[in-house]
């Protein structure tokens, strides 16, 4: 179920997660409110995705994408993170973010300790950035899709 319903498009406000990516894993994530994480496919697998996204009407970047739980960190609440695969200057709570999820790298795991999982999160990174530079899946990065019409206020579509 995975790939079924790939490339999934998306776009959804940016809210305030756990802190703990960018605090405890110097990894930071985007997060989607429920609702955004509500429409996603119920029978969409959860793990770890590659593909692109763009905040706001900003440039387009890969990404690395975690869908589910966070065995981790045991949340009781699934949750979508987009760990965008660029530096920006500083947070952007509250702008619009789309996202395409272009292919999938791995189920989700629990961790022995927060060293794996970073270095598991490294890996999936390298991962998306050898992905990403393939022709097919480098053309999604001009799709239609991130270009914002100028002044519309976007609400979940």
């Amino acid at each position: 179920a995975a790939m079924r319903h790939l490339p999934y498009f998306c776009r959804g406000e940016v809210v305030k997660g756990f802190g703990r990516g960018s605090r405890e894993l110097g990894i930071p994530t985007a997060n989607f409110s429920e609702q955004v994480v509500e429409s996603f496919p119920s029978d969409i697998s959860t793990g770890i995705y590659y593909g692109w996204a763009c905040v706001g009407n900003g440039d387009v970047h890969k990404m690395v994408l975690s869908i589910g739980w966070n065995p981790f960190y045991k949340n009781t609440k699934k949750s979508v993170e987009t760990h965008i695969i660029h530096t920006f200057k500083e947070d952007f709570y509250g702008e619009i973010l789309s996202i395409v999820i272009v292919g999938y790298i791995r189920p989700e795991k629990n961790f022995d300790s927060l060293e794996a999982l970073i270095s598991a999160i490294q890996e999936d990174i390298e991962e998306a950035k050898r992905q990403l530079d393939l022709p097919e899946h480098l053309k999604l990065k001009e799709d239609n899709f991130f270009h914002l019409p100028e002044g519309k206020i976007v609400n979940n579509h």
